[in-house]
């Protein structure tokens, strides 16, 4: 006859009979508690899978809530010591008063939806009757196993609040502070209702290991923070902080941090003004991030800008540059693209450093590549650099950039070149609509740039013709006779006679060397801005310099004399010579009469 299986007689029921019936059930809850254990050890295991994706403070919080609800609570929140977010280090050692903490990350099951937590962002309240008081000062689990009427104030942050637990069913609290390496960073707590039974000593020791393991995460965000904040702060502060006057150029510049500290560092820009009124634009990349780029970013952006206020050409302020950064003990290169803006010739001079090529925008929107040699990196010791120039048309912009404005993980430079050429080709709108079109139409990283980005835009103004005149001077001894009477006449156009008894000495002495030591000069040229420049050109290779001149000596004081009439005075060499210059301030700082 057949036997009904777990019956007396039957193999199985003679095996079941044999045992202590308490001896089974034994067994069989040992054997469900193991497997509930091993579920456990699981889930806690998977924690570094899911939390600390990222190294940002606020996703990694709401990363822990998430993770521990449903599994280990109904509702979870985090919060943060407000002194860790703002860049400090967090409480190394226990005192009387809980630090200040801020609400960062909220979860909860549907059925909760409506509690009424402390807001995100927000400081969280404190009282020194709250339970999550005790645990931040103590630093150890706070477990309310059965809350009782009574003890919901000392769990909510208000009285309304409090009774929206009691009406919801929350029966257990558990509040465990986030410590990591010593330092106190936060705290979490977490809320069980309804029909889930109440915390145990097990859920204490799994939520102290989640705690610690999601402490570690936080701590990592904290000081990959901190570190970002330092290099993007030394960034910014070797950064020009103020635009100087640039005379027929209106200059916008913009500076983006990475996102990950390891991507902030070598980017830089520069706007010098120059004598005569011309504008020297440089744009940098230090091949390397962190806070040694930034360093280096830093020495090379101040050699250059001493080369340019000596009034060297483009190229060859690259080949000094490439001598300082081979000198450098970081061993690092550079590219680097210098261009030199003439407002009253309205060109630009320019020379590259494997930098990627600039961009010319036309009057009518349209957009293209310039040809600019690259040649080398800085410190790769190939030189010399060549020199290109190019016509600048009113109304034209120069953009110049780093490869952090278009890089990404995915794409061809070419293509990336491309888009950049698109994002800002088309009709003509305002310089700053146009820069801000450039960096939104390029980012295309998703949660931001990996690579620190620089980007100038120039846009060439209209030149009017009463601030700048030009001429042509005979190459006899008549030129220095010319040239006062060109001066005197146009300074009495400019309502600026009384600059012309200075201007016309100065003059003279510029005219009477170039024809004694340049060849006789071949140009003069009066510049209106916010001083008074006078320029003399001639095709005289060696620049001048003041000499000490003997009492019995009839000559050889003119650039003393100019040195002591002027503000400044300088000379630089051009392709078919070289260009001495003197400046004078306006009368009443500055102002411009009429023209």
């Amino acid at each position: 006859m057949d036997h009904q299986p777990g019956r007396p007689g039957t193999p199985l029921g003679a095996a079941l009979g044999a045992l202590p019936v308490p001896r089974i059930l034994r067994r069989a809850v040992d054997a469900a508690t193991a497997m509930r254990g091993t579920r456990r050890l699981e889930w806690l295991n998977a924690a570094g899978d899911h939390i600390g994706t990222t190294l940002d403070l606020d996703r990694t919080a709401q990363e822990l809530a998430d993770y521990a609800v449903p599994e280990l609570a109904d509702a979870a929140a985090v919060d943060l010591l407000d002194s860790l977010l703002r860049g400090g280090e967090g409480e190394r050692s226990g005192s009387a008063e809980a630090p200040r903490t801020r609400a960062m990350a909220v979860a909860h099951i549907d059925r909760l939806r409506n509690l009424e937590p402390d807001p995100v962002g927000e400081l969280t309240t404190a009282h020194p009757s709250k339970v999550a008081h005790q645990c931040l000062i103590t630093r150890r689990p706070a477990l309310v196993r059965r809350i009782a009427p009574d003890q919901y104030e000392y769990i909510a942050p208000t009285s309304h609040a409090a009774l929206v637990l009691r009406r919801a069913g929350v029966h257990s609290y558990l509040a465990l502070p986030l410590v990591s390496r010593g330092v106190l960073l936060g705290l979490v707590d977490f809320l069980r209702s309804g029909d889930r039974p109440p915390f145990s000593h097990a859920d204490v020791a799994l939520a102290c290991e989640l705690a610690a393991k999601a402490a570690v995460f936080v701590d990592n965000a904290r000081l990959y923070g901190r570190e970002r904040t330092a290099v993007v702060t030394l960034q910014r502060a070797l950064l020009p902080r103020a635009a100087p006057s640039t005379p027929g150029l209106q200059v916008r510049s913009g500076y983006r941090p990475a996102v990950d500290p390891g991507g902030v560092g070598g980017d830089w820009f520069d706007v010098v003004a120059l004598p005569s009124g011309r504008t020297a634009l440089v744009v940098g990349d230090v091949m390397g991030h962190g806070l040694a780029a930034a360093a280096t970013m830093g020495r090379l952006r101040s050699v250059a800008r001493t080369l340019l206020g000596l009034d060297i050409s483009p190229e060859r302020v690259l080949a000094r540059l490439d001598l300082a950064a081979r000198d450098l003990e970081e061993d690092q290169v550079a590219t680097c693209l210098c261009a030199v803006y003439d407002h009253a010739e309205r060109t630009y001079r320019l020379a590259s450093a494997g930098h990627l090529p600039p961009l010319m925008i036309d009057a009518a929107g349209r957009a293209a590549f310039l040809d600019v040699p690259p040649g080398a990196p800085l410190g790769a010791g190939v030189i010399p650099y060549d020199q290109v120039t190019t016509e600048v048309p009113e109304g034209s912009r120069l953009v110049m950039y780093t490869d952090g404005l278009i890089k990404n993980r995915h794409e061809d430079v070419d293509v990336l070149l491309e888009r950049l050429r698109a994002a800002v080709d088309g009709p003509p709108v305002s310089l700053p609509d146009s820069c801000e079109a450039a960096w939104t139409r390029t980012d295309s990283c998703g949660d931001g740039r990996f690579d620190d980005a620089v980007m100038l835009m120039a846009e060439a103004l209209p030149q009017p013709d009463a601030d700048v005149v030009v001429w042509s001077l005979p190459a006899n001894g008549s030129a220095a006779g010319t040239a006062r009477r060109l001066v005197r006449a146009q300074l009495e156009r400019w309502s600026l006679s009384e600059l012309t008894d200075v201007t016309e000495l100065v003059v003279s002495e510029l005219v009477g060397n170039a024809l004694r030591y340049g060849g006789g000069a071949t140009g003069l040229r009066l510049l209106r801005h916010d001083r008074l420049c006078v320029e003399v050109s001639d095709i005289g290779p060696d620049l001048p310099q003041i000499q000490h001149a003997p009492l019995s000596a009839e000559g050889g004081r003119g650039l003393q004399l100019i040195n002591m009439l002027c503000r400044r005075w300088g000379s630089c060499r051009t392709p078919e010579g070289k260009v001495v210059w003197a400046e004078q301030d306006l009368p009443g700082g500055g102002s411009r009469g009429s023209g």
